[in-house]
């Protein structure tokens, strides 16, 4: 007989209900109110509006999949950046050759390229004149470099604090490596400048209107994904590794198999992150896949609150809205108030957001429950 299949608890219902809300709210309600009112309306969404929250969205699905590894089986990795890199490098590649004649140079050449005076397209390039090939580069090549990092890793059982610093020097390596200009990928200032996506120009209002509605399609795809693998025996053998590894290796289960899948999924949902991002904001530099970067990406789930998903989304699009509006008018206090955010969260709502809201939700609940028996008390004495 197969392994029956627990129930949902009343937190995963309501998470359940929560993300159909948001979903519908995110798809059909902002879209509307970025098309239909007029600009002067208060109702009115702004483009710059939808496409910084399509930013943010990006980032969220990057949260879920740190979320996946560091919530729910104990693996925190100081290195998603690097995998988010690659994916927006591999999308920015493509958007850099669809420039053509439309450069400062109006050489077919990227415009960096013709300043370092490089003559020829380097090799590893051509490929990206397809958008196919580039979105299965951003996605594949993550996977790839995952799954060869995390088998030597896993393997060696390496866990824990050695982990995170072995994946916080891979961002670090990154970071120097794509800063090179003999890698022919921009150097310091990265790749920017972009006109057009399949034919469409990214200024267009329209075309930012179109990537932030596939954006939260992904989102939405990968937080089904996401609870998919969670409720799935996968999900439960991940979530006793997390909880005691060396249990699970007595119980007959290869815990370096379960891993090094959950991290090539992490790495794959960061890469997808990297493909949306580029798009919409115009620009990627390596300065977006070094340690610091890594790191914040861990405030954001830890802010929101590990191993509940929505609570990623949550930390995501909460810590990087914070940011848009306080570097806005103080960006030197930025990275104080992060760090200062991330110790308050650990010391003094180790659940985070998430935590804070299920603990409201119980003692509203429980004082809903008392009040029946109060007034059944009452009605006796009477």
């Amino acid at each position: 007989m197969g392994e029956s299949v627990p129930p949902p608890s009343s937190a995963e219902r309501h998470e359940g209900t929560l993300f159909w809300v948001v979903g519908f709210v995110l798809l059909f309600v902002l879209p509307v109110l970025n098309v239909l009112p007029a600009e002067d309306s208060w109702l009115h969404v702004s483009d710059f509006a939808l496409n910084r929250f399509g930013k943010f969205l990006a980032f969220a699905i990057l949260a879920l999949g740190l979320d996946l590894i560091w919530g729910y089986a104990g693996i925190l990795s100081l290195g998603q950046g690097v995998f988010f890199g690659i994916g927006a490098y591999c999308m920015g590649m493509h958007l850099m050759l669809t420039i053509g004649n439309q450069s400062v140079y109006g050489s077919a050449l990227p415009d960096f390229m013709v300043w370092n005076q490089v003559t020829e397209l380097p090799f590893f390039w051509k490929p990206f004149y397809s958008f196919t090939a580039a979105v299965l580069a951003g996605l594949l090549a993550p996977a790839c470099f995952a799954l060869i990092f995390g088998f030597l890793a896993f393997r060696s059982r390496i866990r824990g604090v050695y982990f995170a610093i072995i994946t916080q020097a891979l961002a670090l390596m990154a970071w120097l490596v794509f800063n090179r200009n003999e890698t022919n990928l921009g150097g310091t200032n990265g790749l920017t400048d972009f006109k057009t996506i399949l034919g469409f120009r990214l200024s267009s209002p329209g075309t930012q209107l179109a990537l932030y509605v596939i954006t939260v399609l992904c989102l939405g795809g990968a937080y089904a994904l996401c609870r998919w693998i969670i409720a799935s025996r996968a999900g439960r053998v991940l979530i006793a590794i997390r909880d005691s590894e060396q249990r699970v290796r007595f119980s007959g289960y290869s815990p370096a198999t379960y891993k090094l899948f959950v991290f090539v999924v992490s790495a794959v949902l960061a890469g997808l992150a990297g493909i949306l991002y580029v798009p919409q904001v115009g620009i990627i530099t390596p300065a977006q896949m070094g340690v610091l970067p890594s790191l914040e990406m861990v405030v954001w789930v830890a802010v929101g609150g590990r191993a509940t998903l929505v609570g990623a989304i949550v930390g995501a699009v909460g810590v990087n809205l914070g940011r848009s509006i306080l570097t806005n008018s103080f960006p030197e206090l930025w990275p104080f108030f992060l760090g200062g955010l991330f110790v308050v969260v650990v010391l003094l709502f180790p659940d985070g957001v998430m935590g804070i809201a299920r603990q409201v939700r119980g003692k509203l609940a429980e004082r809903a429950a008392a009040q029946p028996k109060t007034q059944t008390v009452e009605g006796q004495q009477a």
